[in-house]
């Protein structure tokens, strides 16, 4: 298995940042940023969405142990409709960064979007979570902390089948939208109409 890199910028102090429920139609989107040591190798770590659930759940200890540092943030449905999902995204993961308790010198960030962080550079790498380690881990996070999340709102909403599909646009939870309505954890800018209309999307 190739092993994924373990910096960009080659600084000490690089952070790497990903999101994690950008394209669900309910729930918050979660965002983590992770700095992990330069000798850091993990033979199961790669982008959250190749992972199992169990992998996942693996990882999760293992990089909140061994990383320098780590954050997780979360921005609500109602400020996606505010500010629109891409925002929203870069907003947690500025979010992620100002928890950490010192500044990376380096940001990079999985995707093609982002906007600059204070004055610290950073670098967007498309599918970077499949290339590099800190991003691959924030990956890894931000999807267990919102699956986690979207578990409890299950216990609360349980007709949307959130504890399986974790808010994305199933055909199970758009049933349950055309049968109950919306709820107030869905994103309303969102055009429920349209993707109601949309093929059958597998969970990420």
């Amino acid at each position: 298995m190739l092993m994924l890199k373990s910096t960009f910028s080659n600084l000490a102090l690089e952070a790497g940042c990903d999101e994690a429920g950008r394209g669900c139609l309910c729930g918050p989107v979660f965002a983590a940023t992770v700095i992990l040591p330069p000798d850091f190798h993990n033979k199961v770590l790669n982008d959250s969405k190749k992972l199992s659930q169990k992998e996942r759940e693996y990882l999760q200890p293992l990089i909140e142990k061994e990383a320098i540092y780590w954050a997780v943030s979360q921005v609500k449905e109602q400020v996606i409709d505010e500010i629109n999902i891409l925002n929203a995204s870069i907003l947690a993961m500025h979010q992620a960064l100002d928890m950490l308790p010192l500044k990376p010198d380096f940001v990079i960030v999985d995707g093609n979007r982002f906007k600059p962080y204070r004055d610290i550079p950073f670098q967007c790498i498309v599918k970077g979570d499949a290339e590099f380690a800190s991003i691959a881990a924030a990956s890894v996070l931000a999807k267990v902390y919102r699956d986690a999340f979207m578990y409890d709102l299950h216990k609360e909403f349980p007709a949307y089948g959130w504890n399986r599909n974790k808010g994305y646009a199933t055909l199970f939870h758009k049933k349950a939208i055309s049968e109950f309505g919306i709820t107030h954890y869905h994103r309303k800018s969102f055009n429920l109409n349209e993707q109601l209309k949309l093929n059958f999307e597998k969970p990420a």
